[in-house]
């Protein structure tokens, strides 16, 4: 069934992780959700610091000048637990960028009998990929009001929700450079069930802190081999 492609191609994109040049790309995508993460951190902190300013005068107490060290660890604190959200979208636009040179040393390493894949213009993959990132962002905006609600269940619909989305664009981004938009959407909806497992399986370590930073290199791969291994399936063009 399904499911059973779907953990054979995780294991499988694991196993390659180590590929001299999977690696390459891995320490590239590495290196820029590091960069931006500190980016985005150093911007809020500061932020929180000017704000509060170098002391402030409070009633019956006089003036208080630690306020801002306050602020800026516990801006820092705030931050950890927001990469936790922001690795949703940066996922995502990782994945979009750097999915064609991943998909091609997957399909060096164990596809070599197929032909070069005509791929996605670079203009077309950017729309999508900003366009989808804000779907992702918005999303999660909207399913704020649902972890309040049930916030037991919190982190069953932050895998949930994130697990659909990601396992619809992972897919569909790892086989449309194969059969097309069209083709790669009608195969997606066939298997609608089984890629929302794999994007699921996407999204629960990306709530994890320093693993989710190998998320978006490990998922373009896993979704490769989801794709070649749904097409073999039924028969599909892989070409």
């Amino acid at each position: 069934m399904a499911v059973g492609v779907i953990f054979s191609a995780f294991t499988r994109a694991v196993g390659q992780v180590f590929d001299p040049r999977f690696r390459r790309v891995l320490f590239l995508g590495l290196g820029l959700t590091i960069g931006l993460l500190v980016v985005v951190t150093a911007v809020v902190m500061w932020l929180l610091g000017w704000a509060v300013g170098d002391a402030v005068t409070l009633p019956f107490v006089g003036p208080v000048t630690w306020l801002n060290d306050l602020a800026s660890a516990s801006g820092f604190l705030v931050m950890m637990l927001a990469s936790v959200f922001l690795m949703i979208p940066i996922s995502s636009a990782m994945m979009g960028f750097f999915l064609e040179e991943v998909a091609e040393a997957v399909e060096e390493e164990h596809y070599p009998h197929l032909p070069p894949a005509e791929g996605v213009p670079f203009m077309e993959t950017l729309m999508d990929t900003l366009g989808f990132t804000g779907v992702i962002i918005l999303a999660n905006l909207l399913a704020l009001i649902l972890y309040l609600i049930f916030a037991p269940l919190a982190p069953f619909i932050f895998w949930g929700v994130n697990g659909f989305l990601l396992g619809r664009e992972y897919f569909t981004l790892a086989a449309m450079r194969r059969i097309g938009r069209e083709a790669a959407q009608s195969l997606r909806r066939r298997h609608a069930g089984a890629i929302w497992i794999a994007g699921t399986l996407m999204a629960v370590p990306l709530s994890i802190p320093i693993l989710n930073l190998l998320v978006p290199i490990v998922g373009a791969a896993t979704f490769t081999h989801i794709y070649h291994g749904l097409a073999k399936r039924q028969g599909a063009q892989v070409g």
